[in-house]
């Protein structure tokens, strides 16, 4: 008789898989693809739980609506229809679903803070802060305004990791398709987000699949991993350059363009959650326009925003911690095919590409490394999903590291969303902590 051995990656998975649907009342797709990576998804389920039902200074149906709203603002109609189901299942009025218009005039009032968070955070001053706090009449109290700007900038970021993993809805919603056994060895993203578990075969995406020269564009990367590395213990840059390639790279980041579509106007189902349809992302020294640079040293998560969330909505602020720190750090020391690679030049240079399409520097990094490391595509991609991801194609998916592994592109994702998550926090939290000084 043969006995299966069972790996302890298949048991943490199946925990995972237990725990999400014993919490949320289904196994939806984010957790499906977030699987590729346990430790994250464990970190992430724990924070959402928190978030949505463990005690906190909102209520469980502002918080749904709060979520809808913000998911609205990227028009991320799965998202929206989750929450939908989530907010009438604790109790929501129905009415406020025909439009933000028919919701309490308190969260009309965060549709301010919730539009600038979405698409130009370094707009944020502590008067957007002072108007909520303020207000005669549905004022928020600090505790509870902590808690609408982390879940707006859960939400927001979630978006942006639903479209650029390409998210459909599940089997029971609209849009949503047939299973089949499910095998979580080696399957495409686009076979998970479709509900289908099956291995990848031809109707994967070609372009992944390695072709006569499968190593490459992996090698040549690596190789640039290692010249930077020699350079980096040869000589250090002075912090005059590093100082001008920050500013060079930033003002490059505005050439990358996120779409070659058209622009798409949101369906009623999505918009009438939101106010001003028209605002979207700029960037932020367009026009004539400045915005001075924040700096990481004068107001960082780890020496500011940290305390500040935990202070005044205990235990937050750890588990979103944690959760940085996950995205941040994994790895598997992996490049494709390779194995025993260091990661961590790459995987900073994403994360602070990121925050400094944000206007947030870190004074002791060679921004130079981030032209070196990351292709026009790949930029193009993290641009899109992060700051536009209701453009995101399947495209632009396939188009960047074309021989790296399906999870190894979600790992991407997680670091993407992650770092939007904290540039957005700083922003927001700088202001609350300037409204309190």
């Amino acid at each position: 008789m043969e006995i299966l051995q069972v790996s302890t990656e298949d048991t943490q998975m199946h925990t995972l898989f237990a725990e999400s649907f014993t919490t949320l009342g289904r196994l939806d797709n984010i957790t499906l693809v977030m699987v590729f990576h346990p430790q994250y998804l464990e970190s992430f389920l724990k924070t959402q739980h928190y978030l949505l039902q463990m005690d906190g200074p909102l209520p469980l149906h502002y918080r749904h609506y709060i979520g809808i709203m913000a998911a609205a603002r990227h028009q991320c109609s799965y998202l929206v229809n989750l929450h939908v189901s989530d907010f009438l299942h604790v109790g929501g009025e129905p009415k406020w679903l025909n439009g933000l218009e028919n919701a309490p005039q308190k969260l009309q009032n965060l549709g301010e803070l919730n539009k600038i968070l979405a698409h130009r955070p370094w707009l944020i001053t502590k008067e957007h802060i002072e108007q909520l706090l303020k207000t005669e009449e549905h004022s928020w109290s600090l505790a509870e305004l902590i808690h609408a700007v982390v879940l707006l900038t859960h939400y927001h970021s979630l978006a942006s990791f639903t479209f650029g993993c390409g998210i459909n809805p599940e089997i029971h919603c609209d849009g949503g398709h047939t299973f089949r056994p499910p095998s979580v060895s080696d399957y495409c993203i686009c076979d998970i987000t479709n509900g289908n578990h099956s291995v990848c075969e031809t109707q994967g995406p070609v372009r992944n699949i390695p072709t006569s020269e499968p190593s490459s564009e992996v090698e040549a990367l690596m190789e640039k991993m290692k010249q930077l590395q020699e350079c980096r213990d040869e000589a250090k840059a002075s912090k005059e350059e590093k100082a001008t390639r920050f500013e060079k790279e930033k003002r490059e980041s505005m050439l990358v363009c996120c779409s070659e579509d058209e622009e798409m106007a949101p369906t009623r189902d999505v918009s009438r959650h939101f106010e001003d349809t028209s605002y979207g992302y700029k960037d932020f020294s367009r026009h004539g326009m400045h915005v001075p640079t924040l700096h990481a040293q004068d107001y960082s998560w780890e020496d500011h925003g940290y305390s500040l969330v935990n202070r005044l909505y205990p235990d937050v602020g750890q588990l979103i911690d944690e959760k940085f720190h996950i995205a941040y750090d994994l790895t598997y020391n992996t490049m494709a095919m390779h194995k025993d690679v260091d990661t961590s030049m790459l995987r900073r240079a994403i994360w602070n590409y990121i925050h400094c399409m944000f206007g947030i520097r870190y004074d002791d990094y060679d921004y130079g490394e981030i032209n070196q490391l990351l292709d026009r595509s790949f930029k193009v991609y993290i641009k899109t999903v992060v700051c536009m991801p209701e453009k995101t194609t399947k495209r632009m998916y396939d188009s960047f590291w074309r021989q790296f592994k399906h999870s190894e592109k979600v790992h991407v994702n997680l670091l993407l969303i992650e770092a939007r998550m904290q540039a957005e926090l700083l922003y927001a939290l700088r202001a609350i902590t300037r409204y309190m000084t």
